[in-house]
């Protein structure tokens, strides 16, 4: 196999591209902070895998009691958090439900199916979120003619539907419908500290009534790398089993978790920042005739100028060549804030937008 036929490899950046200036891509991008480097080359460490490592226990700690959990565990990835939870959660031929746009469904690699053997039910609903009612009519009486309902999984926030906040009622509604069903309630907690800071619930009423929910590290908190996903102990015993097998636990792990822990301290509150940017960059490009905007929530922002005459991917490329990187998404444009991105890039980003969008 060529090069240019190969299909999952991550390409080599082009180096005749302009250098990248103004990072949306996605807040996966974060790199971590003077203070944070520090942080790390601080740590004090030990080996994850026989549970010596101090700063490792401390994070997870940490997140346990942030999230009301009896316990947790320090992962390489949130699709390690996820994939984790649901291997201990099912058993092969086993139904999710979970909303069509899902990370589980559309974001790592069938990992569901092909690891486990579990199919995916998609439930449909706007913005990326279900209603307790669409739950409530995919459910089924149990029989032999069909898959074992035994998980329902919610995305905070919900990333394509455009970094959307689930509502604490509609989450306390699911969950009692789960309960009452005998079905397991999992959160996938990719963006939950963007949502718990612009909705001012904390984390642990957030992830309340739910047997499994995990912080994502890498994204809007800055960290470089990891997830802590937490649970009952029992859950988190049984997903050190699968964390074995899948190669993920490490060694001197508490270089990485020390950016978490600086994380946790430094970078939850001025998520609010991000999400002031969002508002920004919504706000100015809604001024840019015939851009068609969604209202964030959060720290994403999701577009279309196709009303403007130029096609989303057009655009994006347009961008890339002003050092201003983008994702297409779901057949829009996402433009994703994080710490690494400030005001003045933003307004910069609307410039370029605005610029572009009269020359089409």
């Amino acid at each position: 196999m060529t090069r240019s036929t190969m299909l999952y490899t991550p390409p080599p950046f082009d180096p005749k591209a302009p250098p990248v200036r103004i990072n949306l891509l996605s807040d996966t991008q974060t790199r971590p902070t003077a203070a944070m480097r520090e942080a790390m080359a601080r740590a004090d460490v030990g080996d994850e895998q026989v549970g010596d490592d101090p700063t490792v226990n401390t994070l997870c700690e940490r997140v346990a009691e942030l999230m009301g959990k009896e316990a947790a565990v320090y992962m390489p990835s949130g699709t390690m958090c996820n994939v984790t939870a649901t291997l201990v959660h099912c058993r092969p031929g086993d139904e999710i439900l979970a909303h069509e746009t899902a990370h589980i469904i559309a974001r790592e690699g069938g990992a569901h199916a092909a690891i486990g053997g579990f199919q995916v039910t998609q439930l449909k609903g706007p913005d990326g979120q279900f209603t307790p009612e669409t739950l409530r009519k995919a459910l089924h009486p149990r029989t032999r003619y069909q898959p074992p309902q035994t998980v329902v999984s919610v995305e905070q926030t919900a990333n394509i539907g455009g970094g959307t906040i689930w509502k604490k009622a509609a989450l306390d509604e699911i969950v009692a419908i789960a309960r009452q069903h005998g079905l397991v309630t999992h959160m996938d907690g990719a963006r939950l500290l963007n949502a718990t800071v612009a909705s001012g619930i904390s984390p642990r009423d957030m992830t309340a009534g739910w047997d499994s929910a995990w912080i994502d590290f890498s994204k809007g908190l800055g960290a470089p790398i990891g997830g802590v996903l937490a649970g009952t102990r029992e859950f988190i015993d049984a997903v050190w089993q699968w964390k074995q097998r899948l190669g993920g636990s490490m060694r001197q792990a508490g270089i990485c978790a020390a950016a978490c822990i600086y994380a946790l301290d430094h970078h939850v509150e001025r998520l609010a920042d991000d999400h002031a940017n969002a508002r920004a960059l919504a706000r100015g490009l809604s001024q840019i005739s015939g851009i068609e905007v969604q209202e964030p929530e959060t720290n994403l922002v999701f577009f279309k100028p196709d009303g403007a005459g130029i096609p989303g991917d057009k655009m994006v490329a347009a961008l890339r060549q002003r050092g201003v990187t983008l994702a297409m998404m779901d057949g829009r444009i996402r433009a994703c804030t994080h710490l690494d991105v400030n005001a003045s890039q933003i307004e910069e980003t609307i410039g370029y937008v605005r610029e572009i969008a009269r020359g089409a």
